[in-house]
């Protein structure tokens, strides 16, 4: 057979690689669907999800660097027993005889490699996603202006912008600086649009040229990323698994060996590497447990006994208005936030839109 489907050797199917791969994706949903629910309720939640870039390439840099440096694979490598290999080359001159496959020589990763891991599994993904976001921004702004024309003065119009006390207190070197602001910004989004989409299709082209050779059994480098790291994936052996356990005990008794200062200071670093540790240890299993909530929690919010409160709010209702589709008043203000983030309405879960909305005169 060209490839593997069932857990023979050390070379894993391209299922098991697919799967690691998209890992991450489903735990980002999961916890941006999670923090959302939450959010209705804890309004400064929103502060996180307003910063969703930032905090999951934190929670990932943590995760993936905690992984690579116990066990020598990704975090969602590890959870299939894969573990990642440094591949090595072995010169011999008298051997011609031998295959390709004899040739090749697996290690354990370098701190080089290690590092250069994490930037490829967290670093460059934060920045694509960046890029992603200003490319959206610029498309918006090109459909709007060819929708209703340039809106280049309503953007340089300080008095709507800051309103005219501020433009009276501001000085002329305050105003210019904006000025060089907000064009440089135009400037770098034109570029990205102009750019990222040439960058994202050859990016994508190439991933899936190596995933149909990686398929076809033509390469051992699932992704390009591997392929300039000079790094293959493959299946932990028994005795690695089991040995897992005892280099990641070697790792913590050298951390708390290294602690330094009088008997209390040590007490409290020691108690906080514990509490560090027990997060990292479960961290796995808590977020795997948040994508399954993902996939099977989809009641939407209960209603407040009081008929004349907000569901989202849980306030008084100020200026109602009732989702078309499923006939629930809601602050108006609360309600597009809502729909303009989910596309659905927040008790049924039905698709609804901004256009879905209708102001009500009388609070019934």
């Amino acid at each position: 057979m060209l490839f593997q489907v069932g857990g023979q050797g050390t070379r894993p199917t391209f299922f098991e690689m697919a799967a690691a791969q998209q890992l991450p994706a489903s735990l980002r949903a999961a916890l941006t669907y999670s923090i959302g629910v939450l959010a209705l309720r804890r309004p400064f939640l929103h502060k996180v999800l307003d910063y969703e870039d930032e905090f999951f390439a934190l929670l990932m840099l943590v995760l993936e660097s905690h992984s690579l440096r116990t066990t020598d694979a990704s975090f969602s490598e590890s959870l299939y027993g894969l573990r990642r290999r440094a591949v090595k080359i072995k010169a011999q001159k008298d051997d011609a005889l031998l295959n390709s496959g004899d040739r090749l020589h697996h290690s354990g990763l370098e701190k080089r490699q290690k590092v250069l891991s994490v930037a490829f599994l967290v670093v460059l993904p934060y920045f694509k996603s960046k890029l992603h976001s200003i490319y959206n921004k610029e498309r918006e702004a090109r459909l709007q202006a060819s929708l209703w024309g340039h809106g280049e003065d309503s953007l340089d119009n300080l008095d709507y912008i800051t309103g005219g006390e501020d433009v009276v207190v501001s000085t002329g070197t305050s105003n210019a600086d904006r000025s060089i602001r907000i064009h440089l910004m135009k400037r770098i989004q034109k570029i990205v649009g102009a750019c990222y989409p040439w960058i994202h299709a050859s990016c994508e082209g190439l991933s899936f040229a190596y995933q149909m050779l990686y398929l076809l059994d033509a390469t051992g480098f699932y992704s390009h990323g591997l392929h300039a790291l000079n790094i293959q994936v493959c299946r932990a052996t028994g005795q690695e698994l089991m040995d897992t356990s005892s280099r990641i005990s070697k790792i913590r008794n050298q951390e708390r060996e290294r602690l330094r200062g009088p008997p209390w200071l040590k007490a409290v670093q020691g108690a906080l590497l514990s509490c560090t540790y027990t997060v990292l240890d479960y961290a796995q299993t808590g977020l795997i447990a948040a994508v399954f909530f993902f996939k099977v929690a989809k009641e939407g919010i209960p209603l407040p006994p009081d008929k004349t409160l907000c569901p989202l709010c849980s306030q008084k209702r100020a200026n109602p208005s009732a989702v078309t589709v499923s006939g629930f008043v809601f602050c108006y203000a609360c309600i597009f936030k809502y729909v303009s983030q989910y596309k659905r309405c927040p008790v049924t879960l039905m698709p609804a839109t901004v256009d879905h909305i209708r102001r009500l005169f009388h609070d019934m």
